[in-house]
């Protein structure tokens, strides 16, 4: 069975107003050759602070951040690719899509890396050009580039994978015949003693007289 070569791709992307990402293919960088490797790492946030007198800061979940990746690509013009064009005029198009300053919007662009099963949004964090062969008259034919790229997450897409329980959002709760206040803190999050901070931001002066119907904020706790 033959399967048909796809190659790396990277291209700028926009980022809208609202959040929707938007794919710019006319500034579309596709490789020569394909990476023979490539470090996809993902990561969880966790808030460490610790209260007055704790001995230690306990590991409450604050997000999961977008990936990072990494890989290395190689620039060859000596004839070995079909295909191939010169090592210069192939660095300045990769450059200008994930390195060139963006004098509109006053930053590097964001990019889309496509490849495979490979879908990723980030933005280029750092790039290293190791010219391993030159022609007799010093023009480079073959060069190995090093790319890092810091995940890109758009509003959109954090909207879609926001936990509606996490305690990094804002809860309002109407109150019901039956609730506690530490109750519905150790629900939403997991954490009973956080309850006289939730009445003193909510005015509540006895936290076992809530009358069913009352409205109560529960913001996020950081």
């Amino acid at each position: 069975m033959t399967h048909k070569l796809i190659k790396l791709e990277i291209c700028s992307v926009t980022v809208a107003t609202d959040g929707t990402v938007h794919p710019d293919s006319s500034k579309t960088f596709s490789v020569m050759l394909n990476p023979n490797q490539l470090s996809h790492t993902c990561s969880i946030s966790y808030n460490k602070t610790k209260t007055l007198g704790q001995l230690a800061s306990a590991l409450k979940f604050s997000a999961i951040n977008p990936g990072d990746i990494s890989f290395e690509l190689l620039l060859d013009n000596t004839g070995v690719v079909k295909g191939s064009s010169d090592v210069q005029t192939q660095l300045e198009n990769l450059s200008g899509i994930v390195y060139k300053y963006d004098g509109d919007n006053h930053e590097p662009n964001h990019v889309r890396v496509l490849w495979g099963g490979l879908l990723f949004y980030g933005r280029l964090t750092s790039l290293s050009v190791d010219y391993t062969l030159f022609s007799p008259d010093g023009i480079p034919l073959r060069a190995k580039i090093k790319m890092s790229f810091k995940g890109f997450m758009s509003t959109q897409e954090q909207a879609k994978r926001a936990n509606k329980s996490s305690p990094d959002m804002t809860h309002i709760v109407v109150f019901k015949a039956g609730d506690s206040l530490p109750l519905l803190c150790h629900r939403i999050y997991d954490d009973v003693t956080c309850f006289d901070t939730v009445a003193r931001i909510n005015h509540i002066t006895n936290f076992r007289d809530i009358r069913p119907g009352s409205r109560i904020l529960f913001p996020p706790l950081r």
